[in-house]
């Protein structure tokens, strides 16, 4: 399959799908949320390219049912903000912004997952290199440490979220940092590398044994779309 999607920054991700800048802003009763719809991005891959670390019906799921639910949910409740702010309805626009956040943020941080797999045969797996290898290096100490520190913080959320390999704008260090629920990266940080660690992205095939899922992911992991954010 071919895809379009960019591997650019967070707010370049956004407008690729078609939000305004005022959902980044997260602007409420000042913002105008549509100027074209969100719309589900093809995979580069067929779902079943990247087993046996993730399974085809997995993938099948996680992209044509919870993210493209998002992509709907995102749509639907923009068009309620707009029609809001057109009468000027404060209290309606306050209570659909938390579901524009979360729907909104539930597509990006799938957009930049999908970039973030690719084939063993194509590349997924194969550790960074230039800038971001060094920067991993100096952070972490190597690869092997930060895939340890990045499954320890797998390991330890609570429920449904995700955790990023984000770089800070203003220092321009790198750092691991967990998100709730479907919180994305944006603002200070550009997030770099994301893992899903919510139930639908793994629980087909590994059931309750989610520290699997964590080690096996790295088997199809594309750094190369990590290098070109970083």
């Amino acid at each position: 399959m071919s895809t379009t999607l960019l591997r650019t920054s967070t707010a370049r991700s956004v407008l690729r799908a078609g939000a305004s800048t005022s959902f980044m802003k997260a602007g409420m009763t000042g913002a105008t949320f549509i100027r074209g719809k969100a719309t589900l991005p093809d995979l580069p891959y067929d779902y079943g390219a990247l087993e046996p670390a993730i399974s085809g019906k997995i993938m099948e799921l996680h992209h044509k049912n919870h993210h493209n639910t998002y992509v709907n949910s995102f749509n639907n409740f923009s068009e309620q903000m707009s029609a809001a702010q057109s009468k000027s309805d404060i209290a309606s626009q306050i209570a659909l912004q938390p579901l524009i956040n979360f729907h909104g943020g539930g597509h990006l941080n799938h957009t930049l997952f999908w970039e973030n797999l690719a084939p063993a045969k194509e590349g997924g797996g194969v550790p960074p290199s230039g800038p971001l290898s060094k920067a991993i290096e100096e952070t972490f100490g190597g690869i092997e440490p930060l895939k340890e520190q990045f499954n320890t913080a797998l390991a330890a959320v609570q429920g449904s979220g995700w955790v990023w390999l984000i770089k800070d704008k203003r220092t321009g260090q790198i750092g691991i940092k967990t998100y709730a629920n479907q919180d994305p990266v944006v603002g200070q940080y550009v997030p770099l590398l994301g893992i899903d660690a919510w139930e639908h992205a793994y629980y087909l095939d590994y059931q309750n044994r989610k520290a699997e899922y964590f080690k096996a992911i790295w088997q199809v992991i594309n750094w190369k779309a990590a290098e070109k954010r970083y």
